[in-house]
């Protein structure tokens, strides 16, 4: 089986967290092997962000 990488994206509120976890039980479902990875920006871990 060829291996096949799919990234979801966006910021906070817009429903990315959801979106992964419904593919991947689906994935699962199907008998793909399964990772995934969560990424938080410095805003997120209590850290001063400066633009």
């Amino acid at each position: 089986m060829d291996t096949k990488n799919i990234m979801i994206v966006g910021v906070g509120g817009q429903g990315t967290l959801l979106a992964s976890k419904v593919l991947g039980h689906v994935l699962l479902s199907q008998g793909y092997d399964v990772k995934v990875s969560e990424v938080h920006g410095m805003s997120q871990r209590g850290g001063s962000v400066v633009t």
